[in-house]
């Protein structure tokens, strides 16, 4: 969705008739409805909007709180959100215990390379809450004793930071339909592996079982299909014979960081646009790193292709 765009988001239980009854209240309010996407996962209705309100014959005000009351009618949970909401955009980052990506985040914070605020810091477990507690940033531990995720706290706490971008920077969680829905292309995600392949958890240890020379990366947005959502950036690294699990993580770990760090830039800029399960670099793609560095153009082969016979030629 583009952001001079009005998006709104609709979930909850579902039931016919959901989409006429939102579309018309837009009809009648002089909405122009622009994109329009649905889906059912586990019982779970999504439809995302992307409205033109430039001929709205009410105010935003009016807009959301009739929405909010057709959605209280309904049982629903509609989120609207305005170009003019905010000047910032505000970061929900989503942990568990390791740091690099995190580390990453921070630093790029503090050195206003991100583009954006990161408002609030969420773990299934507390192991981290001191490297924010150093940036002065929120933590919130919504893990229960075995670090299985609390998500109703975890939505209320993401709806109370009004957070426009969740990113899971090495969370082990994965989100139910109930979460990935309310925020569709708003959650990115950093997976260590070259995706699709070796998707789920180990994936540097399922690399060295396969016997793979080179291994990677992958920031991606969040769907309700595990690590099957649309690649954002990649980055790649050799794998030495005698490579462990160690050796493998100290390899991947930095580009992990790199290609999120990358990724959220992407997304925040409005640089990345989502159609049909596959990301779409716009005109800024040029400044990003999306897979290997340019550097390793000169030394690429470029030929024999089929169809060059010059030395027949010849």
């Amino acid at each position: 969705m583009t952001t001079d765009l009005t998006e709104i988001t609709v979930v909850g239980d579902d039931d016919t008739g959901l989409i006429a009854n939102v579309t018309t209240l837009l009809f009648e309010r002089g909405c122009n409805i622009e994109d329009l996407d649905q889906a059912v996962r586990d019982g779970v209705f999504r439809m995302n909007l992307a409205i033109d309100t430039s001929g709205m014959v009410c105010t935003e005000a009016k807009l959301r709180a009739d929405l909010e009351d057709l959605g209280d009618d309904l049982g629903l949970d509609v989120q609207v959100r305005f170009p003019t909401d905010r000047d910032s955009q505000q970061i929900a980052v989503l942990v568990t215990k390791e740091s690099h990506c995190l580390e990453a985040l921070f630093e790029a914070w503090a050195n206003d390379r991100l583009g954006a605020d990161i408002g609030v810091v969420i773990g299934n477990h507390d192991t981290l809450e001191p490297l924010a507690d150093h940036y002065d940033v929120p933590f919130h531990d919504v893990g229960t004793e075995n670090g299985q995720q609390d998500e109703e706290h975890l939505l209320e706490l993401l709806a109370e930071y009004d957070a426009d971008l969740i990113v899971l920077a090495r969370y082990m969680r994965i989100l139910s339909p109930n979460v990935v829905f309310r925020y569709e292309d708003r959650i990115i995600n950093v997976h260590p592996s070259l995706l699709p392949s070796f998707p789920g958890a180990e994936a540097y240890r399922q690399a060295i079982e396969e016997g793979v020379r080179v291994a990677g990366v992958t920031a991606h947005y969040v769907t309700t299909d595990l690590d099957q959502g649309p690649i954002i950036t990649q980055r790649a690294f050799d794998v030495p014979d005698d490579a462990d699990l160690a050796e493998m993580k100290a390899r991947g770990q930095p580009l992990e960081a790199e290609a999120l760090l990358e990724a959220v830039q992407l997304h925040l800029n409005g640089d990345v646009s989502v159609h049909r399960g596959r990301t779409t670099v716009r005109e800024n793609g040029d400044a990003y790193q999306l897979g290997l560095p340019r550097e390793l153009e000169d030394v690429t082969p470029d030929r024999p292709i089929d169809g060059i016979t010059s030395a027949l030629d010849d």
